[in-house]
C-alpha cells in the first residue's frame, strides 16, 4: 500500500508543470501594446510591461524585449530586479537594433 502511495505522489510530482515565472519591465518608450517576444505574451501599459512563462532564461527573455520595445531601464524576475550589468548585457539587442534601423535609412 505505502508503496503505491508513493509511486502515484512521484508521478503526480514529475507530471505537474513548471511553475512560471512573473516578469515585469520597463522600457525607456512606454506604449499600450500586447505582443508576443520569445516564449512570453507581453503586455506593456503606462508603468510597465508584464508577462509570465516557465522560460527558464530571464536574460534571453529581457534580450527578446529589447528587441522589440527598445531600451529596457528595468527589468524584475520574481521580485529580483537585473543589476546594472545585466540590464547592459540586455539592452545589447536594443542598441543593435537602433544602429541597423540607422544604417538602413
Amino acid at each position: 500500500m505505502f508503496r503505491t502511495v508513493m509511486i502515484a505522489s512521484a508521478a503526480l510530482v514529475f507530471a505537474s508543470p513548471a511553475a512560471a515565472a512573473n516578469y515585469s519591465a520597463k522600457p525607456a518608450v512606454l506604449t499600450n501594446e500586447r505582443f508576443i517576444a520569445r516564449d512570453i505574451i507581453w503586455t506593456c501599459g503606462q508603468a510597465a510591461c508584464q508577462g509570465a512563462t516557465a522560460e527558464s532564461r530571464p536574460a534571453v527573455l529581457c534580450q527578446s524585449l529589447a528587441k522589440r520595445a527598445g531600451r529596457i531601464e528595468s527589468f524584475i524576475v520574481d521580485g529580483r530586479a537585473f543589476s546594472a550589468a545585466e540590464l547592459d548585457k540586455c539592452n545589447t539587442a536594443a542598441k543593435a537594433t537602433a544602429v541597423s534601423a540607422a544604417a538602413a535609412q
